[in-house]
């Protein structure tokens, strides 16, 4: 007997209340299980809150969820607010601007704490305090999408994507970059449409950078087709207008190049270490520099670093951890994968002093072994920043030096502090370190790094247990 199809439900429009919200800001919800059609499914509505009661239309209807549009907020939750952006809803540069500042940070520390548990099976015997800083305006380093509207119409389009597809949102303004930059959004379109390659332009980037208390900006243009004189004409005179420093992008990271002046060079500080950080402005950096302060003072405190240690910092960048934690430790080895951000690490090591006490090592930190670890040898502290995909061929690394015992297990460092972008993983590997590699999980909690937006940056302090 053949079955029949269950009847579509796009478009029809049900009532539910929301009990939570998932790292894409979206309220979540389930449907009664005496609910005709869906029992018992996980509904996920956009721009709904914990605690409301909501109507809305059924945009996708899968088997085990269903995702709907807000249609109507029924009873609105104590800490709904208006957003500040005009633009918010038609640009996806920020997700959770309609809930209050407070909230944000509580929800996002209920994610952690709730991935912890759930994923790895783990508490931490201290929650700390989440931090926050500046909400509007924090956004120092960002990369602008360029699309052509209609050439023969005079329209380019320059900002963000809008929510959940890949067309550009027709912007102005942005609230969260900084108010130079939001000023210069329209300027650019002008630009943009003023050269010869117009049409052969992706995208914009802008980093930000801070000497003596000056507040300085490269601009990187990427193009596809070469620039003509003309052009180069119009991107130099551009940046003497608005006191930027133009760079240009013509393929591959590798091709960024300073058009004016040419001698440019980008920098932040780290006061608290007394030390001066060199980047290019399409490096990895953190977006909030004043985040970033707080955040490496943070980990390094938790390192509980003696002058006679030798620490290892494990995806060291361009030596954001490295270089300060330098101006403690008898030693620091930097491991990253790319040859490219050692070489910058060392610039940044010479340049403050420190190459002496400092060295550098490329390897892919995905694929690490027993045997790796113990080629590293032999580091009283670690601290552990890695990308969304997390730590796992490290952690589970220290895991086998663990089982192994022997001379194996002075391979394991006496504290780790992790620094995470994806709370999933940080969960995940936090179960290898407590329950397979004997270590405790001391203290974890989260860093606003990204207000208005679903980012959770946290941070989890380990040390080692000798008595398991």
């Amino acid at each position: 007997m053949r079955h029949s199809k269950p009847r579509p439900l796009q478009g029809i429009q049900k009532s539910i209340r929301i009990h939570s919200l998932d790292l894409e800001a979206q309220g979540v919800g389930r449907l009664p299980d005496d609910d005709e059609h869906t029992p018992g499914k996980v509904v996920f509505v956009s721009g709904a809150l914990p605690g409301e009661l909501v109507q809305y239309e059924i945009t996708q209807n899968k088997s085990k969820f269903q995702k709907g549009r807000l249609i109507e907020i029924r009873q609105p939750a104590i800490f709904r607010r208006q957003p500040h952006c005009q633009w918010y809803g038609n640009c996806g540069g920020c997700t959770m601007q309609h809930l209050d500042s407070k909230a944000q940070l509580a929800i996002k520390q209920k994610v952690l704490e709730d991935d912890l548990w759930h994923l790895g099976k783990v508490k931490a015997d201290t929650l700390m305090a989440p931090i926050a800083g500046p909400d509007w305006g924090y956004r120092y380093r960002t990369r602008l999408s360029v699309v052509n509207r209609s050439i023969k119409k005079g329209t380019v389009l320059v900002g963000f994507h809008e929510p959940q597809n890949r067309y550009v949102s027709d912007m102005t303004s942005c609230d969260v970059l900084p108010i130079q930059w939001s000023m210069l959004l329209p300027q650019l379109r002008t630009l943009v449409m003023d050269l010869s390659v117009r049409d052969r332009v992706p995208q914009i980037e802008l980093a930000m950078g801070d000497e003596d208390g000056q507040l300085q900006t490269a601009m990187v243009l990427r193009h596809l087709l070469p620039l003509t004189q003309e052009d180069q004409y119009m991107l130099i005179s551009f940046a003497k207008q608005h006191h930027l420093w133009m760079w240009t992008q013509s393929h591959g990271p590798e091709s960024v190049m300073p058009l004016y002046p040419i001698s440019s060079q980008l920098r932040y500080s780290l006061p608290e270490f007394g030390v001066e950080m060199l980047f290019h402005p399409t490096d990895f950096t953190q977006v909030n520099h004043s985040m970033n302060q707080v955040l490496v003072g943070r980990a390094i405190r938790f390192l509980e670093i003696q002058a006679q240690d030798r620490v290892l910092d494990l995806f060291c960048g361009i030596g954001n951890f490295t270089v300060p934690i330098a101006t403690m430790a008898h030693e620091v080895v930097g491991i990253e994968g790319s040859d490219e951000l050692c070489q910058r690490a060392l610039v940044n090591a010479t340049h403050n002093q420190m190459s002496a006490k400092m060295h550098f090592l490329t390897q892919n930190l995905f694929e690490v072994t027993l045997e790796d670890l113990a080629q590293w040898g032999t580091f009283d502290k670690w601290l552990i920043d890695p990308p969304r995909d997390g730590a796992y061929a490290i952690v589970n690394a220290l895991k086998e030096a663990y089982l192994s015992k022997g001379e194996f297990l002075k391979l394991r460092p006496q504290r780790i502090v992790y620094v995470s972008c994806n709370p999933a993983t940080l969960a995940r590997d936090a179960g290898v370190l407590v329950h397979e590699a004997g270590y405790e999980l001391d203290k974890a909690g989260i860093f606003n790094m990204f207000p208005h937006t679903s980012h959770v940056e946290s941070m989890a302090v380990f040390y080692r247990n000798d008595k398991i």
